[in-house]
């Protein structure tokens, strides 16, 4: 295992909000994984799931995350970088993965631009229809996993960074 540490969640948890504050406090780069998707299909992941849909964005998030090879690095993925196994043991074999955990009501009100913010999830399925698929999912990957309710961005960014220097 390498000495990365991956955060994953769902969206709106805080893996991007955190993990730059977190990655600046521990002396680590750090990588977001929806940034280097955007870079390679050109377009914003909401577009890219409207033209061509959810399978050929899941199948793309997995290329890239399976073509990740850093050190010292923190990543913050997409909320479904754990949907496809060969890219979430990936994940697991970079380094510590950590489950940003918050409860579903928080999510709810955190995630007010579903529609643009390029949330992997089939037509007919809700926030909660996801958040109750994942959920597991994220436990099973996680090697930490961390409660952020009822903290604050800097609470949480502190609490982040002595769990991992633990």
């Amino acid at each position: 295992m390498k000495n990365n540490v991956v955060f994953i969640g769902m969206p709106g948890c805080g893996k991007s909000t955190l993990g730059i504050v977190v990655a600046k406090m521990l002396c680590m780069d750090f990588l977001d994984v929806d940034l280097l998707i955007q870079k390679r299909i050109g377009m914003s992941l909401q577009e890219y799931i409207d033209r061509y849909g959810v399978d050929a964005f899941l199948r793309t998030e997995a290329d890239i995350i399976l073509s990740l090879d850093c050190e010292n690095t923190l990543i913050s993925t997409g909320g479904s970088a754990v949907l496809i196994e060969s890219a979430a043991q990936h994940l697991s074999n970079l380094g510590r993965v950590v489950y940003l955990r918050l409860p579903y009501e928080a999510i709810e009100r955190r995630v007010t631009n579903l529609s643009r913010r390029g949330v992997a999830m089939r037509e007919g399925e809700s926030l909660r229809d996801i958040y109750e698929y994942r959920a597991p999912i994220y436990e099973k990957y996680a090697s930490v996993t961390v409660d952020l309710e009822n903290k604050d961005i800097q609470l949480n960014c502190l609490a982040l960074a002595d769990i991992l220097r633990a």
